[in-house]
């Protein structure tokens, strides 16, 4: 797991620890230390921390005017023990929420496993962006997580998209591809 590293070919265009508005901002990363771990196993340290043990991130963009953010994960989406949901919403996403993004990708295929609790939290969050006519969509989530998560009734709440090539577009035509998509399921 150490040697796979967020989707960097935009970093042209968004770096979240230069963005002053990002949770980020200001972070500073090594190359050669590798100090965080998903089952025993060290992840690159480009990853971000954001306050769970078992998953991390990559803001990859965020278009305060289009109004959209692009994120990476990695590891176990864990609700049952560490309540992943809650952690990624109160440290990440309202924080994007409150500068006006209301529109997620979450770039989910590095996500291995996943453990439920209860939906609260994806209601929660599912209403607040359904306010401002946002939405949150896992990209590519792997098979076997799905499952886990479709179990639980989850993509009520959180779209599941499958694109294989996402890496081929820029960011803004793959936000408008998912967003045309997700705007005719909800009309």
């Amino acid at each position: 797991m150490h040697d796979i590293e967020p989707f960097y070919n935009w970093r042209h265009i968004y770096v979240s620890e230069e963005d002053k508005l990002s949770p980020f901002f200001d972070r500073t990363y090594s190359e050669f230390e590798f100090s965080q771990t998903v089952y025993n196993y060290y992840i690159h340290p480009q990853w971000d921390d954001f306050g769970s043990r078992t998953l991390y991130l990559k803001v990859l963009l965020a278009d305060y005017e289009e109004e959209y953010a692009i994120i990476e994960l990695i590891g176990e989406w864990n609700d049952a023990i560490e309540n992943d949901i809650a952690v990624l919403k109160r440290e990440v996403l309202e924080k994007f929420m409150y500068e006006g993004i209301h529109k997620f990708i979450l770039i989910a295929e590095n996500v291995l496993n996943f453990h439920s609790d209860t939906s609260d939290y994806y209601e929660e969050l599912f209403e607040e962006l359904a306010d401002e006519d946002g939405w949150i969509v896992c990209l590519n989530m792997p098979q076997a997580t799905q499952h886990d998560f479709r179990k639980k009734h989850l993509n009520r709440y959180i779209e599941l998209v499958e694109l294989l090539n996402w890496r081929t577009y820029k960011p803004f035509h793959l936000f408008k591809k998912i967003d045309g998509e997700q705007q005719a399921r909800l009309e």
